[in-house]
C-alpha cells in the first residue's frame, strides 16, 4: 500500500504489511503523546478538520494529532457553518477547501459522502466516518489496542476470541474493525444484538468466508463468558428513522460490574469505540466499571492519537524526519501511567 499523498476511504485498502507500518509508526509517536518529546515536522502544514456531523473525540484527536507533529488546524464543526447549506455542492466544497489545506479529514451523515468529496478534492482525504458505513481510523486504533492489549496477556490478534455487543447494524465502528480481523487467522466472533440491529449478511459472509467461526446471539450472559476481548456499542439513535425506534432497543444489552465478574474470564479486556450512553435508560457500561483495570476504554481514545499521527506521517511522508526537528519539552505536566501512549 502506497501512502503518499493518497487518501484514506476505507479499511479495505489495508492489508496486513500496511496496518504493521501503521502500528510500528504509531510506536514511535509515543514520546510526543507523552509529552515527553515536542517535533515540528509539519510546521507550516495545514489540517482542514471538516465535521459535517457531530463529533467530540475524533475530531480532536485527529486535531491534537496533527498539533503533536508541529502543524495548524482549520476546524468546520456543522453543516450549518458551512455554504452547503446554501446548496454548495461537494465538488465545489472539496475543490475550495483543498486549496486551504494540505490534507483534509472529513465526517458526514450520509454513506459514500466522503469518497465523493474526496475525488474532487486536491489534496489526500481521510475518512472520519460517513454515515452508517465505516470508520476507518476508528477500526485501526481499535485493533492497535487489542493488539496491545493481548500482548500484555502473552497472546496475539491470532486466534482471538471477541464478541461485539449492540447495535452492529448501524455502527460503523464494528463494520471497519470485523474487515480488518478478517485479515487475521481464526478470530472466533460472537454477535450479541436483537436481530433487527444484526451485523449485515455481507460481512457476516467475508468474516466465515475468510475462515473464521461467527456465532449470532442475544443472550449476553453467555456470550461474553468465553471471549478475549468485549466490544460494546451503543445505539446508534441517529441512524434511525424517529428517537421512538431507537428507543426499542437503548438499554437491551448492559455490562457492570457485578456481570463481569459471574460471567467473564479474569482478564477480559472490555472496549467501546464512544461515547458510552450513560443515561439512566441506556447505560451501556455501567460507570461501577471504572476501576476496573480491564476497561480500556480511555487507553483506546490515548491509542488515537498514536494511530492518527502515524497515518498522517505516512499520507505526508515526513515518517523518517519526526526525528530531525524533535527536541525534549521544556514544560512538565503530571500525566497518568494509565494513557495508552505509555509502552
Amino acid at each position: 500500500m502506497n501512502f503518499v499523498n493518497n487518501h484514506i476511504l476505507s479499511v479495505s485498502q489495508f492489508d496486513l504489511p500496511a496496518i504493521n507500518q501503521v502500528f510500528s509508526v504509531a510506536d514511535r509517536m509515543v514520546p510526543y503523546v507523552n509529552r515527553q518529546r515536542v517535533t515540528r515536522v509539519l510546521e507550516g502544514c495545514i489540517l482542514g478538520n471538516m465535521f459535517f456531523e457531530p463529533s467530540t473525540r475524533t475530531r480532536v484527536s485527529f486535531g491534537c494529532a496533527f498539533n503533536l507533529l508541529g502543524g495548524e488546524v482549520r476546524e468546520t464543526t456543522e453543516v450549518r457553518a458551512s455554504a452547503i447549506v446554501k446548496g454548495e455542492s461537494f465538488y465545489d466544497t472539496a475543490r475550495v477547501l483543498s486549496g486551504y489545506s494540505d490534507v483534509i479529514v472529513m465526517r458526514h451523515k450520509i454513506e459514500g459522502s466522503v469518497e465523493e468529496f474526496a475525488s474532487a478534492s486536491r489534496v489526500p482525504v481521510l475518512n472520519g466516518g460517513d454515515g452508517a458505513n465505516e470508520h476507518p481510523s476508528q477500526a485501526l486504533l481499535d485493533l492497535y489496542t487489542i493488539r496491545k492489549e493481548m500482548a500484555g496477556q502473552g497472546k496475539g490478534i491470532d486466534n482471538l476470541r471477541i464478541a461485539l455487543i449492540g447495535d452492529l447494524r448501524y455502527g460503523r465502528a464494528v463494520h471497519s474493525l470485523c474487515k480488518l480481523l478478517t485479515l487475521y487467522s481464526n478470530v472466533h466472533f460472537t454477535l450479541i444484538s436483537p436481530p433487527e440491529l444484526s451485523l449485515g449478511d455481507e460481512y457476516i459472509s467475508a468474516m466465515r468466508g475468510a475462515g473464521h467461526k461467527v456465532v449470532e446471539s442475544m443472550d449476553l450472559y453467555a456470550g461474553i463468558s468465553h471471549a478475549d476481548i468485549l466490544y460494546v456499542t451503543r445505539t446508534q439513535e441517529e441512524r434511525f428513522p424517529t428517537r421512538e425506534e431507537a428507543d426499542l432497543y437503548r438499554g437491551l444489552f448492559r455490562l457492570n460490574q457485578s456481570i463481569y465478574t459471574e460471567y467473564c474470564e479474569p482478564n477480559t479486556v472490555i472496549m467501546h469505540p464512544l461515547p458510552r450512553d450513560s443515561r439512566d435508560d441506556a447505560n451501556e457500561l455501567d460507570s461501577d466499571l471504572n476501576e476496573n483495570p480491564n476497561l480500556a476504554i480511555f487507553r483506546q481514545t490515548d491509542n488515537g492519537v498514536l494511530i492518527r499521527m502515524a497515518l498522517f506521517a505516512l499520507i505526508l511522508n515526513v515518517e523518517n524526519q519526526i526525528e530531525d526537528t524533535a527536541r525534549d519539552v521544556n514544560w512538565h505536566t503530571r500525566r497518568s501511567s494509565e494513557s495508552g501512549g505509555t509502552p
